[in-house]
């Protein structure tokens, strides 16, 4: 089947970091006929909710960016929650891309599904040959589901549907609640707090040794929509960035991003999750798409954004 600009596109997920910059980038590159829900209107947990989205909306092109997501406080608080949930959410998503015959669905893992002890840089093939870092591990087990189960329906019925596997993502619309946050928005409400609350040191979690690699969201977005417009597709697609960081070089940046003249303080008794996770990005690579935004760049942007939008987000005075 041969999609146009005209082609409906459910976004799962709309209205979170990876749903609202892929709404721009699919808008920008000519692509109107958008829909999807808020989590007011669609419980994507519930198959009836997604029954009835599939049949009022009829999308030609699927992309599943919902997800129950946190940081490593989030995640060791409740891994029933974010096992079950996200279990739920891509059941009922890719089992009613098959019953309304969906021609192509994307579906979002994370970098995490790997094992915490991989060869690196990460490669698509090193799925499963390891174990799972214990501090995400129900998480990941959700995630990985996802992937088989895309995997079995291009096995079983011939359907073009996939996933990728993004590193560490930020930018605009993220969400800078502390006890669910990922690493750079927690960063940047506790170093803005700080400065602004005039505390002179902020404890952040574990020794700050651990390398990451972090993507500006819209970044992604654009390699999302340069996969969706391909005619054939592999089964995964890892998409990372140029730069691995340690994560206290990272707090340094925003630090001084911020302005912030306080110390920042390792609390080496919390956990540093897992050492590293470079992607293999060759596959992606050769079909076009390469990162555009530097960490810096993309960190000034999300920091003015944070502070534009600050109003709307729930601030707690650092005690």
């Amino acid at each position: 089947m041969a999609f146009n600009k005209k082609s409906k596109i459910f976004i799962a997920g709309i209205n979170g970091l990876v749903g609202r910059s892929l709404k721009k980038c699919l808008l920008k590159h000519g692509y109107t006929n958008i829909c999807g829900e808020s989590s007011a209107l669609i419980d994507l947990r519930k198959s009836n909710d997604v029954i009835k989205f599939f049949n009022t909306e009829k999308p030609e092109i699927v992309i599943n960016a919902a997800a129950t997501v946190g940081g490593i406080l989030a995640n060791n608080k409740y891994p029933y929650n974010f096992c079950i949930d996200n279990s739920l959410i891509e059941c009922n998503i890719i089992e009613n891309c098959l019953i309304n015959d969906i021609k192509k669905y994307i579906f979002l893992s994370s970098s995490c599904v790997y094992p915490k002890k991989s060869n690196q840089p990460i490669k698509e093939e090193y799925l499963l040959r390891g174990k799972l870092e214990p501090t995400n591990e129900f998480y990941a087990i959700a995630k990985i589901l996802g992937v088989k189960l895309c995997e079995a329906a291009r096995k079983q019925f011939e359907k073009n549907y996939f996933s990728v596997f993004p590193c560490n993502l930020y930018g605009p619309h993220d969400n800078f609640d502390l006890e669910t946050s990922h690493v750079i928005p927690a960063l940047i409400r506790k170093i803005h707090e700080a400065k602004k609350y005039c505390v002179k040191e902020v404890e952040l979690w574990g020794s700050g040794e651990p390398l990451r690699e972090f993507l500006y969201v819209d970044d992604l977005s654009e390699g999302i929509v340069t996969l969706m417009q391909q005619n054939k597709n592999e089964t995964s697609y890892n998409i990372g960035s140029k730069r691995e960081i340690k994560i206290y070089e990272l707090a340094q940046i925003i630090k001084n991003i911020i302005d912030y003249q306080g110390k920042l303080k390792w609390n080496k008794k919390m956990p540093d999750g897992t050492p590293r996770k470079k992607l293999e990005t060759s596959k992606i690579n050769k079909i076009g798409w390469k990162e555009k935004h530097s960490l810096e760049d993309g960190l000034i942007k999300t920091y003015k954004w944070y502070l534009k939008n600050l109003k709307s987000l729930k601030e707690k005075k650092i005690n």
